[in-house]
């Protein structure tokens, strides 16, 4: 119960990895704040987390939206006085399967909205409520597919990386308010790679192949435990990093 008496926001926690995070979260024993778009999801995750023993404010909202990120914030102050952690997993798939060539404005808009800026707007804000608290950790999200480049994912590579860039920056500049700033790449077995092995199985086998585990990370105890753990005070060192949650796919030198 390392979070007791502290207070996490989570973005895009509705469903998959964003919703797994939350869980963890309250299992060991943390305050949450989650955000999305979809008011239905996250009454259903509110349940999961409250089942838990909980305490869990929901606020609907674009994180692509300063209004809404601000609203995100506010309320998590006023609920629990204090935000200790931040989690930047909302992300719009928009722009996925689309070679660079066909990128369009509205495409790359949404992508990048809720990626990129939905992620330096919550750090913004964030960011003053944890300074005055003493401190804080912010784990942002990036891709391994924005590492290897993947053909036909250029808007949500560019997005990824970007959040990768802020992350570094960010890192070296709120250092001196004890404010920890990192990044995970997770491959994990969420809807879409679930439906992916559906439809392309032999595509799907091929991958699995180039992860030294031989799996794809599981949403609660591969990926959000991990995330958790970062988060906490056994990494309290650790800044500016990019940490891989891909079972050895991409082994750098």
């Amino acid at each position: 119960m390392q979070f007791v008496g502290k207070t996490v926001i989570v973005t895009g926690a509705g469903q998959g990895i964003g919703r797994a995070i939350a869980l963890v979260f309250a299992e060991r024993g943390a305050d949450l704040v989650i955000n999305g778009r979809t008011k239905s999801k996250l009454d259903a995750v509110t349940l999961e987390l409250e089942a838990k023993g909980a305490r869990v404010v929901s606020v609907v909202g674009d994180v692509s939206r300063r209004d809404d990120v601000a609203a995100t914030v506010e309320a998590a102050v006023a609920a629990f006085g204090r935000i200790d952690v931040l989690v930047n997993n909302a992300q719009s798939a928009a722009g996925s399967s689309t070679a660079v060539l066909d990128i369009d404005d509205e495409q790359f808009g949404r992508t990048f909205g809720s990626g990129a800026l939905g992620t330096l707007y919550m750090m913004q804000a964030c960011h003053p409520v944890m300074r005055d608290g003493g401190g804080g950790s912010i784990v942002n999200m990036g891709s391994s597919t924005a590492i290897t480049g993947d053909p036909g994912f250029g808007a949500y590579v560019m997005t990824k990386e970007a959040v990768r860039g802020i992350s570094r920056v960010a890192a070296r500049e709120w250092g001196r308010h004890n404010i920890r700033v990192n990044v995970v790449c997770p491959a994990a077995l969420t809807e879409s790679t679930a439906e992916f092995s559906r439809q392309h199985p032999d595509a799907y086998a091929r991958m699995l192949k180039t992860v030294p585990l031989g799996r794809i990370g599981d949403e609660m105890t591969d990926i959000a435990a991990a995330i958790v753990g970062l988060a906490g005070p056994d990494f309290r060192y650790l800044t500016g990093a990019t940490l891989m949650l891909d079972g050895g796919r991409l082994i750098f030198p």
